[in-house]
């Protein structure tokens, strides 16, 4: 399993999520990071029966980084509650194309979800289907028509980072979906979950726990900034 394990103990389990892979089955078919994870904890623990793991949040497919499971149903439960009470840091690092006209901001939007299309749009706070999204942005540099943006997420929202973004004229790098217009097929979404901190569901302590993108296109241009 190819998979880098940032953080383990008997109840919780941080992984950097490779690119391009589902977090859980879904109909493609495609193999996904939570059966994966799962297979590799049987095996390695020797464990002759079903491996106990639950997901507790998601990251888009094509999005990389840090990710959090839980590996008991009391660890689950209270890891859920932290998320319905917005006590999760969810930090993220992207590129987009294009400038902002702040240099940091805070960005409210009511987005609303077509399923059919599997697309998200912003819309009218008097839409009674549209939920509120509510992310911070901070602009670290800008180099060759592009801008790297450190990002804490205050909602969780399908697709809210690319959504929210794009709607203010700055597409994330390589996101085919809300960048159609300006970005080219096969080109990598600019997307990384970078820091995750959480409320240990036993311990009562903080644990926060960072990835960092691959120095690819158009990550590097911005290799001082974001090695180790």
């Amino acid at each position: 399993m190819d998979i880098n394990i940032l953080y383990e103990d008997n109840h919780l389990l941080f992984v950097e999520k490779p690119v391009n892979i589902p977090v859980q089955a879904d109909q493609t078919g495609d193999k996904d990071l939570l059966t994966m994870l799962k297979e590799y904890i049987k095996v390695r623990d020797e464990k002759p029966g079903n491996v106990y793991l639950a997901l507790v949040h998601r990251l888009d497919r094509p999005v990389g980084g840090v990710m959090v499971f839980a590996k008991t149903s009391k660890a689950a439960s209270r890891l859920s509650d932290q998320i319905r009470r917005n006590v999760f840091d969810k930090q993220y690092l992207t590129v987009v194309r294009g400038s902002p006209h702040k240099h940091q901001d805070r960005l409210q939007d009511f987005l609303v979800k077509d399923k059919k299309e599997n697309k998200v749009y912003t819309s009218s706070h008097k839409n009674k289907k549209a939920k509120k999204a509510i992310l911070e942005y901070e602009t670290l540099g800008e180099k060759k028509g592009m801008s790297l943006l450190k990002i804490q997420l205050h909602t969780g929202r399908p697709h809210q980072i690319r959504v929210q973004l794009s709607s203010r004229g700055l597409p994330i790098y390589g996101d085919q979906k809300y960048g159609e217009k300006v970005n080219q097929p096969g080109q990598q979404i600019a997307l990384w979950s970078h820091s995750l901190a959480i409320e240990h569901p036993i311990k009562k302590e903080e644990v926060r726990v960072e990835s960092h993108p691959p120095m690819d296109f158009p990550w590097h241009l911005w290799s001082e900034l974001l090695q180790d």
